[in-house]
């Protein structure tokens, strides 16, 4: 039990401690609100943004809150939203923030920096010496022969690296929009420079200039190639990690970057430039908005959360943004998890004084614990169901939390046949272990487990009676362990007596027979439909 309740709150609070970092204001509540909702494709569907930000900072940082002091020594917990609202808008405090897990010291050896211990959390700018040659390092491993077996550190190497891309992805988005495209001095003009939205305005006349001069034999004017360059580098720069704008085609199914946004129209090939331009000006006007006031700001975040979300409705892509932006936001299964560790004690002092009128008391307290967290798991499960459009299992994620939910519904209902304060007594136990298990898998997978399925399993069908018979038979094996490991202790302790250990008994018996009947079924539906 202590275990439990240590990994429990280990996994509820920041490993390092708290990182200075001088400046650092926290994000005001309405401006995340309005963020939280903005709809991105990612991994094959459409999510808010605060659904990809909890996932991105799981892969980069191994946990989803980070300690940090900011201004006046105040100590803040930012959470995803708020870190990655600091990679796309405050980068330069972002690069501050310990964002990168670094699990074997000896990779930063290898690329020349300095480890605070064996695993620890780095800022970007605490990697940055060491960068090109953590790059060079990840590009050689990449080249080993197919089939080669790559060692721990340089599979951490390989890692980091990615992640570091991945973070300067984010950090660098919206450069364009913050310092614009520069221009070529002339004499007499103090323009230094220029939005991209306006160079995209006048690509058909950027482009007849280039067409005329290749006619002509001459090269690209000086001043003309600088400014491309510039919107070259700015468009490779926001090309990848967010994809932000539904195309107005129906018929496209992908979502387009501002740095798609920005190459397809000056190279011509987009069929809706005008809406390519108004895209790309909303983000130079949200990002420059900044500079403006806080009110000025979400004004205009809250204005392209709107207009990407209505755009979204139109293609049927909006209808469940708003719902996983509110199951991000109560966290459930936090919730059951609580819930259940509150019933632990519960059941220890239920045992402890049986036989008792308090004994009594606390069997029913620990019934009202053990229903409360089987509702706080239902409610979660089903609002998953909605979102992914498909049954509750797909995945060894959706697997864990509905086995928890299987054996507390389980114990409650034999509970209730046996009345005996022993089945009821496990579900908290066992319950709050599966919660803990299937966020550290989560942490450790570091992947969206609401993203689709491969094609393969894309079978709602099969999905609901073939899995779930599997699974409500991994929860009745599980039930009947618990059961007689309980029933072999309390007999070997000598606190049995002929009634409960005939209860027992049959309630195994009972267990067993389910288990079995559910496995069988279960792998011969399973066979059909590999077949």
């Amino acid at each position: 039990v202590l275990y439990l309740l240590s990994i429990a709150l280990k996994d509820l609070r920041p490993e390092s401690d708290a990182r200075e970092v001088q400046d650092y204001q926290a994000w005001p509540a309405k401006t995340l609100e309005a963020a939280a909702g903005i709809p991105v494709q990612d991994g094959g569907r459409i999510k808010p943004l605060v659904t990809l930000a909890s996932f991105k900072m799981l892969q980069l940082h191994g946990a989803r809150s980070m300690e940090i002091t900011g201004a006046d020594g105040e100590v803040l917990t930012l959470k995803p939203l708020e870190w990655i609202m600091d990679c796309l808008f405050r980068p330069e405090l972002a690069i501050q923030l310990p964002t990168f897990r670094v699990d074997n010291s000896e990779v930063l050896d290898a690329v020349g920096i300095t480890a605070a211990g064996k695993r620890d959390r780095y800022s970007y700018e605490e990697l940055r010496p060491g960068l090109e040659r953590l790059m060079n390092l990840a590009s050689s491993y990449q080249a080993l022969p197919e089939g080669s077996e790559l060692t721990p550190e340089q599979n951490q190497t390989l890692s980091l690296a990615v992640n570091v891309r991945l973070f300067e992805g984010l950090i660098g988005y919206l450069g364009f929009a913050r310092a614009g495209i520069a221009l070529p001095p002339k004499e007499g003009i103090e323009l230094t420079h220029t939005q991209v939205s306006s160079l995209m305005a006048t690509a058909p006349m950027i482009r007849q200039t280039l067409i005329q001069a290749q006619s002509e034999g001459r090269g690209i004017p000086a001043d003309l190639e600088v400014m491309l360059n510039g919107v070259l580098d700015a468009a490779n720069a926001s090309k990848y990690v967010l994809f932000l704008f539904p195309p107005k085609d129906p018929n496209t199914i992908e979502w387009i970057s501002a740095g798609d946004r920005i190459m397809n129209v000056m190279m011509q090939t987009t069929r809706e430039p005008e809406l390519s331009v108004e895209d790309i000006r909303m983000l130079e006007d949200l990002t420059q908005a900044r500079a403006e006031g806080e009110a000025s700001f979400r004004r205009e975040l809250e204005s392209f959360r709107d207009r990407m979300g209505e755009r979204a409705e139109e293609r049927g892509e909006f209808r469940s943004v708003p719902l996983e932006v509110d199951y991000f936001k109560k966290d459930w299964f936090l919730r059951a998890l609580v819930v259940f560790l509150i019933g632990i004690p519960l059941v220890t002092a239920m045992w402890l004084t049986n036989g008792t009128r308090v004994s009594r008391w606390l069997s029913w307290a620990t019934w009202a614990v053990s229903a409360t967290g089987f509702v706080f798991l239902v409610i979660p499960i089903v609002k998953r169901c909605v979102i992914m459009e498909r049954p509750p299992i797909g995945n060894l994620y959706d697997t864990i939390i509905f086995i928890a939910l299987a054996l507390v519904g389980r114990a409650l209902l034999l509970e209730m046949m046996t009345r005996r304060r022993v089945i009821i007594g496990m579900a908290p136990l066992a319950a709050a272990f599966l919660i803990v298990l299937a966020r550290r898998f989560e942490v450790g997978d570091a992947k969206d487990h609401l993203d689709p399925l491969v094609a393969v399993l894309v079978s709602n069908f099969w999905l609901t009676i073939h899995v779930i018979t599997i699974t409500l038979g991994y929860a009745g094996g599980i039930v009947t362990a618990i059961i007689a490991i309980a029933a072999m202790l309390i007999r070997s302790l000598g606190l049995d007596d002929k009634g409960l250990r005939r209860s027992l008994l049959r309630a195994i018996y009972g267990c067993v027979c389910l288990t079995l009947f559910l496995s069988l079924v279960g792998t011969v539906l399973g066979g059909i439909w590999a077949n």
